[in-house]
């Protein structure tokens, strides 16, 4: 069973998403969560490398964090799913482990 990534770092700050990507197996799952949502943003410049690995990984974001920080589910990435808290829990579950990266 695949593991589920978590990233709640700002790609514009850290490069916690850059080194999930690179470390990440295929068919795992990223969560992109607190202000890693940033990087989930169509128009951002990390857009670019998030797309490029969704052909082997699913990647999601955290529905409330991006409320919180004032984006809407409209301007995301094509193929970033969004999820509720439950989802996040069910993520977890459903994946071997869970690894965050910070």
């Amino acid at each position: 069973m695949p593991m589920l990534h978590t990233v709640n770092k700002s790609p514009y700050e850290r490069k916690a998403l850059e080194r999930c990507l690179e470390f990440a197996e295929d068919g795992a799952a990223v969560l992109l969560i607190e202000d890693g949502v940033y990087a989930a943003d169509g128009a951002g410049t990390a857009a670019g490398s998030l797309g490029e690995a969704m052909g082997r990984l699913k990647i999601y974001v955290l529905g409330p964090d991006l409320a919180a920080r004032g984006l809407a589910e409209e301007g995301l990435l094509d193929g970033v799913s969004v999820v509720d808290y439950g989802g996040f829990v069910d993520l977890a579950a459903e994946h071997s482990a869970v690894h965050s990266w910070l």
